[in-house]
């Protein structure tokens, strides 16, 4: 439940994908097994910490909207809005920002790509999670950070502060 007055967002780099088709373009790449275990994990993380989103904004590429299928297999409470936005595809942080300002929900999970979505993640907190894998951002790595605003459109660099930061273990 994200307080009166704020606005939370669940920034999320998509899970591990597959390499194996050479044939395939990178925006068709899918998930590979460890990608599936991994955002199934982070579903159950984000379920049992209570960060269920209202909306989420996703890049329409087929591991981004396989990753947001397998988060949400998890038990979610909440039913969000799920817009898939060509725009995000391997998006640099300013079109990320652009895409949250126009963002209606209270809680808003975000799920891009690197390397836009690293930088973006770090430069939103006031302070970065003290974490070695924070600034690389591994696959399915998830920031939860909170803004002092009732309106997306408010929301500027360096002024959110950090509630969490996850990277499910995704072992075999």
């Amino acid at each position: 439940m994200t307080p009166a007055g704020h606005r939370r967002l669940i920034l999320t780099r998509h899970a591990k994908s597959a390499w194996d088709d050479p044939r395939l373009e990178d925006f068709d790449r899918p998930l590979n097994r460890r990608g599936r275990r991994a955002a199934l994990e982070l579903g159950e993380w984000l379920h049992s910490r209570g960060y269920e989103p209202e909306e989420v904004l996703c890049s329409s590429s087929k591991r981004t909207r396989e990753t947001w299928t397998t988060v949400s297999a998890a038990p979610l409470e909440v039913t969000p809005k799920v817009e898939f936005d060509e725009g995000l595809y391997h998006a640099g942080p300013d079109a990320m920002l652009k895409a949250l300002r126009q963002a209606t929900g209270d809680c808003v999970m975000l799920i891009g790509h690197n390397p836009g979505i690293a930088a973006f993640a770090g430069m939103l907190p006031a302070r970065a999670p003290v974490d070695p894998d924070f600034h690389r951002y591994p696959t399915a790595a998830t920031l939860v950070v909170d803004f002092d605003t009732s309106s997306w459109s408010q929301v500027e660099p360096g002024k959110g502060s950090v509630l969490d930061f996850f990277v499910p273990s995704g072992r075999d």
